[in-house]
């Protein structure tokens, strides 16, 4: 098993914590989570806004920027490209990342809660091992969050650099085609702000 340390090593390479106010990555807990493992999905407004997706997998935070956000239709495949483990504590995160700083910009926790997996084995029994589904390339999780519920898959493509995931809503009773979470839910479930009222009250500090 990796170190949780050698996890975050690119992280932490990227950021000045003297200059960002990010978490640096030590103990984390978590108020609004009934249970574990948690999952966030922060929306991200720094060259070109995204959504960052990230899963709770062995003391970290397993991330993916996802250019349009994630989607409520079964039909809709989002790309969600894998980036560095982000620490635990990140999930917490709301603020303004200084110019000058590695994904300079604002960032909100647009939504929030925990999550089980889905997955079977080749054998068709339970495996609840979220590490053996990364490595196979095809996840299935179960989201129990403030704005998205229900089935989602992250499916692999490409190899090496080339890598690439996506992430697609399952057909099930929390399937909606005429839902579009991420233009008429635009607030933090955190705090209530939008983007600008958060870059706001930043330049106020």
């Amino acid at each position: 098993m990796t170190d949780k340390k050698d996890k975050l090593a690119q992280y932490k390479k990227k950021r000045d914590f003297r200059k960002t106010a990010e978490p640096a990555g030590e103990t984390a807990e978590f108020s609004w989570a009934d249970k574990r493992p948690i999952f966030v999905i922060q929306k991200h407004d720094a060259s070109s806004l995204h959504y960052d997706f990230r899963l709770e997998v062995d003391g970290v935070l397993k991330s993916w920027a996802v250019p349009k956000g994630p989607a409520t239709d079964p039909k809709t495949k989002r790309l969600a490209v894998p980036t560095e483990d982000h620490p635990l504590e990140y999930a917490d995160f709301e603020g303004v990342i200084p110019e000058g700083e590695y994904g300079a910009g604002t960032v909100m926790v647009w939504d929030r809660g925990n999550y089980e997996t889905l997955t079977k084995d080749d054998g068709g029994s339970e495996d609840d091992s979220i590490e053996k589904q990364l490595a196979r390339g095809r996840v299935t999780i179960q989201l129990h969050g403030e704005k998205l519920a229900g089935g989602y898959a992250l499916i692999r493509t490409g190899k090496g650099e080339d890598v690439r995931w996506l992430l697609i809503k399952m057909d099930d009773k929390n399937a909606d085609a005429r839902r579009n979470p991420v233009s008429s839910q635009p607030k933090s479930v955190k705090t209530g702000r939008t983007l600008n009222q958060i870059r706001k009250e930043a330049e106020k500090e």
